[in-house]
């Protein structure tokens, strides 16, 4: 099936940022969300918002570190509307800092939502997809592992093993789902929130101002590449402000 009207979307991280702003567009277009993350408030502000434009959503709060949410999650797109079309695994979190620093628990953060998180979103839709013989994985990547930057030696690590796992689902999907990359660069989302070193968060927050892409930019993509056919799966977008080094 071809187009966005009439499947049905998981979207995690969706209270904020590039979640909401896919989530938002994706309903105008005729999907149906069932939207998740740990901010039950934000839910339901983007999930009623959808409503109000006479979109189709419903919503979870879940944490994507605790294997039994996403799996949830999942259940609850088949239970509600009886299939699975896509997940968009866009939870995230960014506390960086110099490896000098020794963070430990910040780079253990990053390891259980970043890399953890989409395992879990793999090991909960992989099952559904195979056994539909459809289904589609759009995977948050970020630029930051093209280029590594001092303060981002984990962050970045985090997200080539996504752009690692991500490849991995393509080159075993037998046909039975396609797999999406999207490495986006700057975008004016709440990012820079989860960093704990005062300085670098200072730095990154000002840089976002300046060049920072609206997340409907990185909306935009991954509409592109959902609505393609079946036979065709987009595999690796780059979107990044021109100016961005």
């Amino acid at each position: 099936m071809s187009g966005i009207d009439g499947k049905v979307i998981v979207v995690t991280g969706a209270s904020s940022g590039i979640g909401r702003a896919a989530s938002l567009l994706l309903a105008r277009r005729g999907a149906r969300l069932v939207l998740g993350a740990r901010d039950e408030e934000g839910l339901a502000t983007v999930a009623n918002d959808i409503e109000a434009a006479g979109g189709v959503a419903t919503h979870r709060a879940i944490d994507v570190t605790r294997r039994d949410d996403v799996q949830a999650l999942t259940t609850l797109a088949c239970d509600r509307y009886g299939k699975l079309d896509v997940l968009i695994s866009n939870a995230g979190i960014g506390p960086i800092s110099p490896l000098a620093d020794v963070r430990v628990e910040d780079w253990e953060a990053m390891l259980d939502v970043n890399v953890k998180g989409l395992l879990y979103g793999i090991a909960a839709a992989l099952p559904i997809f195979r056994r539909q013989g459809f289904g589609h994985f759009v995977n948050t990547v970020s630029t930051a592992g093209i280029q590594i930057s001092p303060t981002m030696a984990v962050y970045a690590a985090t997200k080539n093993a996504v752009r690692t796992l991500t490849e991995g689902l393509r080159v075993e999907s037998e046909g039975k789902y396609r797999v999406t990359g999207i490495s986006p660069g700057f975008v004016r989302t709440h990012f820079a929130e989860s960093m704990t070193d005062p300085s670098v968060k200072q730095a990154i927050q000002k840089q976002m101002d300046q060049i920072a892409l609206d997340p409907e930019t990185i909306a935009l993509a991954m509409a592109f590449a959902i609505e393609q056919p079946n036979s065709v799966d987009v595999n690796d977008l780059v979107i990044r402000p021109a100016i961005q080094g």
